[in-house]
C-alpha cells in the first residue's frame, strides 16, 4: 500500500494511493461503516500498527470498484510529506557511500556516523526549497531512501530489524555546505526551515524491499546522483541495530539512510544549488520527489 498525508480544501487527511486517484480512508469508511474508527494522523495510524492495515486493505477492497465521495483525483489534492511534523528529529546517516566519501574528502567511515536534523525542515511534494541566500552560498542537495520505524524497540538485532520497519520514504537532505563547515558539525547547516523535502509517499514494507533500489537525483533534468541502495556501506539492518543499541526506536521515526556520490560539492568546481533550480530524487518503487528553490 502506498500511503500519504494529503490535503483538499484545507483538510488533511491520511490517504491511499489507488492509480491516479487517492482515497480519503476516513471519509471512505464512514460511508462504509456509518462511523469512524481510523486515527486521524499518519503517525497514529503507523502506532495503531495491524489494526490500521487491516482496516485499511478492507476500505480499498470495498472502494476498488465504486465512485463516492472521498476518492479524490491525484492531481486534485495536495501531498504533503507523509510525516509532515515528526515528533522527534530526523535521523541521517552521513557517508553511506564509498563514493560519496570520497568526494567530500574523506575516507570510508568504520562505524555508522549520525547526526540529525530538526522537525521543522519538512516540507511536501512541490513545495518550495529556500535558498537562505544571505546565509549561505554553498547550497546543496542529497537524494535519500528513507526508512519509517513501526513499531517500538530498543537494542534491536539486526536479524530482526526489517521486521520493525513500517515502510520507506524519500528524502531530500538539503545542506548549507558553507554552514556545516563554519559551525564544525552537521546539525545547523541541514536544519534551515525547508531542509528536508519528503514524500511524495509512504510505501508499506510489504511492498517494497528497501535493500536494493534504484535511486537517482536529477537538477534541472540533469542526472547528478545514480546508484542502488545496495551500495550502502552499512545496510538497513546494520543500522537499525546500531542506532537501538542505547536508545528506543519509536513508531514514526524517520531514518535517511545516507546519499550516493553526485552531490553539488563534489563536482570542481562545486555546482551548488541557486533559486529557480528544480530537484527531482527518485527512489525506484516510491516515485519521485520533486522541489524548487525559492
Amino acid at each position: 500500500m502506498r500511503f500519504v498525508t494529503a490535503k483538499k480544501e484545507e483538510k488533511v487527511f491520511v490517504g491511499i494511493v489507488m492509480g491516479d486517484s487517492v482515497l480519503h480512508l476516513r471519509e471512505v469508511q464512514k460511508v462504509m461503516t456509518g462511523k469512524v474508527t481510523l486515527p486521524i494522523t499518519m503517525i497514529e495510524c503507523i502506532e495503531a500498527g495491524d489494526v490500521f492495515l487491516k482496516q485499511a486493505e478492507e476500505i480499498v477492497a470495498w472502494a476498488q470498484e465504486k465512485e463516492m465521495p472521498g476518492c479524490y483525483a491525484i492531481e486534485d489534492v495536495h501531498l504533503m510529506a507523509p510525516i509532515p511534523r515528526p515528533r522527534k528529529n530526523i535521523i541521517c546517516v552521513g557517508k553511506n557511500y564509498s563514493d560519496h566519501a570520497a568526494e567530500m574528502g574523506a575516507a570510508p567511515p568504520e562505524h555508522v556516523i549520525f547526526f540529525t536534523k530538526a522537525p521543522t525542515t519538512v516540507v511536501g511534494q512541490y513545495e518550495y526549497v529556500h535558498s537562505y541566500s544571505h546565509l549561505t552560498e554553498e547550497l546543496d542537495y542529497e537524494g535519500e531512501l528513507a526508512i519509517i520505524i513501526g513499531k517500538k524497540g530498543k537494542s534491536i538485532a539486526a536479524a530482526d530489524a526489517l521486521s520493525y520497519v513500517f515502510g520507506y520514504t524519500i528524502v531530500n537532505d538539503i545542506t548549507a555546505r558553507d554552514v556545516q563547515s563554519r559551525h564544525k558539525q552537521f546539525f545547523l547547516g541541514k536544519s534551515f526551515d525547508t531542509f528536508c523535502p519528503m514524500g511524495p509517499v509512504l510505501v508499506h514494507q510489504s511492498a517494497l524491499a528497501g535493500q536494493d533500489l534504484h535511486i537517482e537525483t536529477k537538477v534541472n533534468g540533469e542526472l547528478r546522483q545514480s546508484a542502488s541502495t545496495a551500495e550502502m556501506l552499512f545496510s538497513i539492518p546494520q543500522i537499525i541495530a546500531t542506532l537501538s543499541q542505547g536508545m528506543t526506536l519509536e513508531p514514526g521515526d524517520i531514518i535517511a539512510t545516507g546519499t550516493p556520490a553526485g552531490v553539488g560539492k563534489g563536482f570542481h568546481p562545486p555546482r551548488f544549488l541557486k533559486a529557480g533550480d528544480i530537484i527531482e530524487v527518485t527512489v525506484e518503487g516510491i516515485g519521485t520527489l520533486q522541489n524548487t528553490v525559492k
